[in-house]
């Protein structure tokens, strides 16, 4: 088996997923690429064969990166390592360990820490951990990021491989940083978006296409910022777009922001070429004033009903359930508002993703904890379990109703229910006279969890059939309300 001085390595969620961050690190090393190797697992994988893998390399150099999915399952590896191979240095970086690190078990067991972008740092600590002079600082801060410092960084897109290209998901990185503010994402640490540099980026995807590349996830956080490099990577799969050799695009794009240049694009994509991912988070806007998110809620509005009636993508909107000062009633009143955009009701094929409110480290959000009673889990993934307007059992409502939505309603239904699960979601939606969307599917939800006590492991026939007693019951019982009603207005 080779050995190699350094190794990049981190826990993926899926083995779909590919770890763009282990590239970049890779791809700035310098002289020192010779000596390193990438080794991407999957969460799941025992401690005892991690380690084994890593130690099995005769590495000289770990470095991890962290991320809210990975930090327990690293922790443990760590731990090990340390016990089994305590001269073996372990480098730290990721998100997940680039804030309040003082309080963390992981952060106590490795060498050294790099907070933030880490392609100039790691490269640097390398040299020094391997060669000389012993790096002095155990905390060691990222790169500041600028448009010059990203115009040095060698582009890591080479270093998929062919069966990543045959079999797992292409990340792909247009731009770094966020221009908005929101308090419960970590982009609200950054000054602005960089983009990097477009001659580059169409040269690198073209290099993907070649090499066989067909389905691509950008994870630029607002890729419709600038108007002139949207247009130009559009253009780019739109110009690929072939009968018998679709490619495929998903995109994070800002709600308020569709400039008719990008619409005339847009327009012409076929039926699965194009995902964008939507993030709504809360449409009361005293919320969002609360947490420093700058959205236009009508022109959101304007651009998803466009994009539903007048286009072929596929949607994916995103709204967070706890965010300080939103109640149940001012959610419900968000979902509903979504539900209507897209067409859920009526048997439309888009998704809204539920997600439950997460502390992040090192987010501004916490800022509001005392004032709205924020009460949040201390563990992974330091889901908010209370509120000021939610309380915990109404929080753990909510989490039912996001997970039974997923499972039926987004892509896992795929798995989950038959080909007919677009006119069950449109059924589970519609139908009580003055009821909401949301009312019913928290209806069905609270029903569903006292017939099974999960949510999870539900099996794919019996979860068909229970959508359809619950169907049939309220239908059944809203008939002989109407019944009654009628015979008491005789």
């Amino acid at each position: 088996m080779s050995t190699s001085n350094i190794i990049l390595t981190s826990l993926n969620a899926r083995y779909s997923h590919t770890n763009l961050a282990l590239r970049w690190l890779m791809a700035n090393l310098g002289p020192l690429q010779a000596q390193a190797e990438i080794l991407e697992m999957v969460i799941g994988i025992r401690p005892e064969v991690a380690v084994e893998k890593l130690l099995a390399l005769k590495p000289r150099v770990i470095g991890f990166s962290v991320y809210i999915w990975n930090i327990e399952e690293t922790t443990r590896i760590v731990q090990l390592l340390k016990v089994l191979a305590p001269e073996v240095k372990i480098v730290l970086g990721g998100p997940e360990v680039s804030h309040e690190t003082q309080n963390q078990m992981i952060c106590q067991l490795a060498d050294h820490i790099i907070t933030g972008p880490g392609e100039d740092a790691f490269a640097r600590l390398c040299q020094q951990l391997l060669v000389g002079p012993s790096p002095l600082m155990k905390i060691i801060p990222g790169d500041s990021a600028s448009s010059d410092q990203l115009a040095n960084l060698k582009t890591p897109y080479h270093l998929y491989n062919d069966v990543d290209i045959a079999h797992r998901l292409t990340y792909f990185e247009a731009s770094r940083g966020c221009p908005f503010k929101c308090e419960f994402c970590l982009s609200a640490l950054d000054k602005t978006a960089w983009p990097f540099s477009l001659d580059q980026t169409l040269a690198d995807l073209e290099q993907l296409y070649t090499r066989g590349a067909r389905t691509f996830k950008f994870i630029d956080r607002t890729f419709n910022l600038k108007v002139d490099t949207s247009v130009a990577i559009l253009r780019f799969f739109l110009e690929r777009q072939l009968p018998d050799d679709p490619v495929f695009a998903h995109f994070e794009v800002i709600p308020d922001h569709l400039p008719e240049a990008l619409k005339a694009l847009i327009v012409q994509f076929p039926r699965g070429a194009l995902q964008f991912e939507i993030g709504i988070q809360t449409l009361n806007s005293k919320v969002q004033k609360l947490i420093s998110r700058r959205q236009d809620n009508l022109k959101a509005e304007t651009n998803v009903r466009w994009l539903v009636t007048q286009t072929q993508v596929h949607l994916h909107l995103d709204l967070i359930a706890g965010l300080p000062g939103e109640d149940l009633k001012s959610f419900a009143e968000g979902f509903d508002q979504l539900v209507d955009w897209l067409g859920l009701a009526r048997a439309q094929h888009h998704e809204i993703q539920l997600g439950i409110l997460k502390r992040l480290r090192g987010t501004p959000l916490i800022r509001h904890t005392e004032e709205y009673q924020l009460k949040f889990n201390p563990n992974p993934p330091y889901n908010v379990l209370a509120t000021s307007s939610l309380p915990f059992q109404e929080m753990r409502r909510m989490e039912r109703f996001a997970r039974y939505w997923d499972l039926i309603a987004n892509r896992e239904a795929s798995a989950a229910l038959d080909d007919d699960k677009s006119e069950l979601l449109a059924k589970l939606l519609g139908g009580t006279v003055g009821a909401t969307p949301f009312e019913r599917f928290m209806s069905f939800s609270d029903w569903l969890y006292v017939k099974t006590d999960t949510t999870f492991r539900i099996e794919k026939q019996r979860l068909s059939r229970l959508i359809l007693e619950w169907l049939d019951t309220t239908e059944s019982s809203h008939k002989q309300h109407r019944q009654e009603s009628y015979s008491n207005n005789r």
